[in-house]
């Protein structure tokens, strides 16, 4: 194809607003030009805000879902915070060698404490958030309106405060709390994901809508992959009109462009018209379709797919032309039962079956129907783990879960995020998955540690709060795994571990971060800026998180001459917080070449040993960062 020369230099304009796009796809709207046709433009205002400290105002009329708290979201999701997470070993499983994470506490402060740790490198998130149904949904955060202020915002009265129209609570207010919690929240979560990874976010009829064009200002219209249709239970419970049994799942991807081929998860009717041939592996991987073996004439020649083997009835077979597969790959296949032969010619074919595929490639942007996994599936699997229990109603199915996992086209090592993690049903799939395909994917569950009902099933049974469901479920689901596949090589090495940790405010003492309001009548009351209930290990996550570490690094705690000492992945950080730093422990930390060393500020009783400190690290291993705090 001839390109025709366009003659003229570079749209600055253009190739800036590309750019601008990929940081901020949320400030991209569309406006009219001086003709009168619509095109894409940038939200000014919106892009201030991204870039301000402050509130800022606007009044101008523009294509864009808002609402009353929409900036005041905004602004809140680019402020910084000094909450922190502290460990809690007591409620972990294989604290010091586990790979995962257990987080309870408010998701927004969470993300927001994840994000310099986490910055591209989640593949895929998962959250099941709020339906927001009518109720009064349990993450009210400080910038949830009430009723005189949402009035006052949306401008409801004239200046004699005469109503303009009737409010009602079912009119607006509770929309615009949820989509401000879910607003901010999608902001930073972005922020977190892969260039190839995505985000499945499961939602009913009520807020459908709002949260497509929440979804499309935060992602970008353009990297909307689905709006799969799950067929959420057998038949409906009867009702007046329509019997609801289908809610929805968005899937958005960070940059639509990294994501190889995608598969969805087959259809009962699909597998039915399909994988209809049955063998003695039914049992264990389901039933096959069929390939031919010999390749079609628009693959190109290979000297290497040309040969001749001997089939299992002894005849020897020879391709009219080439084979798809090598030799080597043929006869171990046929060693395992995976190719088959026609009765007529005994042409061989290839059995795939139902177990090995990854779904069907998607092929149209169509709505895609999971209608082979219900919520009655999730409730039996949480009676299961708990006894019949009844502690946790209509929970995702884990199976669920896996498909979508496979959906995202994951690797066996990457990073999975739930920051709606309630039951923990994205955890059990993950350790499931695993277990299945020897993989050693990682996962991040994130819950508010929400009350349960007094009079509920989980209170009496002594949860008194879902994290702890959550983490139960886990231990319990991890364990069950590990016994049912006993017989697997390697099931050993399974990671059924997490470690757990709970927001909190800050270690440090307010004047180290307003060292200037420190006066001569505290100034003797501070003999350390570090509060004082505070524990090493405390002191370790919240340095490894402001160091932009990750929390699932494998930590190892050593005595040096009398001191503790923490080592995490072998030399990227070596800390110690003791009061009375014994000297000589610097040599043997400088022997391991880290990267990164920490210290409490007034570790070294002494200025001297300051100093030689330095001069140690600067003589023995140059190369690392010193840091105090």
């Amino acid at each position: 194809m001839i390109e025709k020369l366009k003659m003229q230099t570079p749209n600055i304009t253009e190739q800036n607003m590309e750019q601008i796009a990929k940081l901020f796809p949320n400030v991209m709207t569309e406006t009219q030009d001086k003709n009168g046709e619509v095109q894409k433009a940038i939200d000014f205002d919106l892009l201030k805000q991204s870039l301000s400290s402050v509130l800022v105002d606007d009044a101008d009329e523009r294509y864009r879902l808002d609402w009353p708290g929409k900036k005041a979201s905004l602004l809140k999701a680019n402020t910084p915070i000094t909450k922190t997470l502290r460990p809690c070993r007591e409620d972990s499983v294989n604290f010091d060698s586990t790979e995962n994470v257990y987080i309870e506490g408010d998701n927004f402060e969470v993300l927001k404490i994840l994000q310099e740790s986490y910055l591209g490198k989640i593949k895929m998130i998962y959250i099941d958030p709020p339906y927001n149904t009518g109720k009064d949904f349990i993450y009210k955060d400080n910038f949830a309106a009430k009723k005189a202020d949402y009035e006052e915002e949306l401008g409801t009265t004239d200046e004699e405060d005469n109503k303009l129209f009737k409010n009602t609570d079912s009119n607006g207010r509770f929309h615009s709390d949820w989509l401000s919690m879910m607003y901010e929240r999608l902001i930073v979560a972005r922020d977190l994901l892969k260039d190839d990874g995505v985000i499945f976010i499961s939602i009913d009829d009520n807020e459908v809508h709002n949260l497509r064009e929440i979804c499309d200002e935060v992602f970008g219209e353009e990297n909307a992959l689905e709006q799969m249709i799950w067929k959420k239970r057998y038949q409906g419970a009867k009702e007046k009109h329509l019997v609801a049994v289908h809610e929805y799942i968005f899937v958005y991807s960070k940059v639509k462009e990294s994501i190889r081929e995608i598969y969805v998860p087959a259809t009962q009717e699909y597998i039915d018209r399909y994988y209809t041939h049955k063998d003695e592996n039914y049992n264990s991987r389901g039933g096959y379709r069929t390939q031919p073996l010999e390749a079609g004439k628009s693959m190109d020649s290979r000297d290497n797919l040309t040969f001749s083997f001997e089939a299992p009835n002894g005849k020897l077979i020879s391709p009219k032309r080439q084979w798809i597969w090598s030799k080597e790959r043929v006869l171990d296949a046929i060693d395992h039962g995976e190719i088959g032969f026609t009765k007529d010619k005994y042409s061989p074919y290839i059995k795939q079956y139902l177990k090995d595929r990854k779904g069907v490639v998607r092929k149209t942007k169509k709505q895609t129907i999971i209608d082979n996994v219900y919520t009655q599936n999730g409730t039996k699997e949480m009676n299961d783990i708990f006894e019949n229990l009844g502690i946790f109603p209509f929970p995702k199915p884990s199976f669920l879960l896996s498909q979508l996992i496979e959906f995202a086209n994951t690797n066996k090592n990457d990073l999975i995020l739930d920051f709606f993690s309630g039951s923990a049903t994205t955890a059990h799939a993950v350790m499931q998955l695993n277990a299945e395909d020897k993989g050693t994917r990682k996962f991040i569950m994130v819950q508010l540690p929400e009350a349960t009902d007094e009079k509920s099933e989980a209170y009496k049974a002594g949860y008194k709060n879902i994290a702890e469901i959550g983490k139960e479920r886990i231990r319990r689901a991890g364990t069950n795994i590990v016994e049912d596949n006993q017989n697997k090589i390697g099931i050993d090495k399974l990671d059924i571990g997490f470690r757990v940790y709970k927001t909190d405010s800050s270690n440090m003492e307010e004047v180290y971060y307003h060292p200037e309001q420190l006066s001569q009548d505290n100034l003797f009351s501070l003999a350390s800026n570090i509060k004082e209930e505070r524990t090493p290990d405390d002191l370790l996550t919240q340095v490894i998180l402001d160091l932009g570490l990750e929390l699932n690094l494998p930590i190892e705690q050593k005595k040096m001459h009398g001191n503790s000492v923490f080592i995490v992945q072998t030399n990227a950080l070596v800390a110690c917080f003791d009061d009375n730093i014994n000297i000589k422990i610097i040599d043997e930390i400088a022997q391991l070449q880290p990267f990164r060393v920490v210290f409490k500020d007034g570790g070294f009783s002494e200025s001297k040993d300051r100093i030689n400190l330095e001069e140690r690290f600067k003589r023995l291993s140059p190369e690392t960062l010193i840091t105090v705090i």
